[in-house]
């Protein structure tokens, strides 16, 4: 089992930008792809960015392309998520995940999430 721990959330006025972050405890932990999801209230969880783990690939939805950046830290097993310009369309809780197997669509590992709010 693989523990994913988010940090970094906050309230902040449009425009503003947060960092972030997920670990995992296991050290030899390597999975295919980590991604970031969000949920806002009312709303079903939707995918927002992913990266794979070992070329860096990353792909992003429409709607935070070119705000958002995903990273990650092999070394440190830390995944990131740099957001800028953030609207109140923003505002949700934001959810790291992992998948392992490549050709599974359904993702393995969940964090517990971390607010984001974002007012206007």
């Amino acid at each position: 089992q693989v523990q994913l721990v988010e940090s970094g959330g906050g309230a902040v006025q449009t425009g503003g930008s947060l960092r972030l972050s997920c670990s995992f405890s296991r050290r030899t932990y390597s999975p295919y792809v980590m991604g970031w999801f969000r949920q806002a209230p009312g709303q079903e969880r939707e995918f927002v960015a992913s990266i794979s783990w070992s070329i860096g690939n990353t792909f992003y939805s429409d709607s935070v392309k070119g705000r958002f950046t995903i990273s990650r830290d092999n070394a440190h097993n830390t995944l990131y998520l740099q957001m800028t310009s953030l609207k109140p369309d923003d505002t949700a809780v934001y959810y790291c995940a992992a998948r392992d197997d490549p050709t599974n669509v359904k993702w393995d590992y969940w964090g517990q999430g971390t607010q984001v709010t974002v007012s206007s």
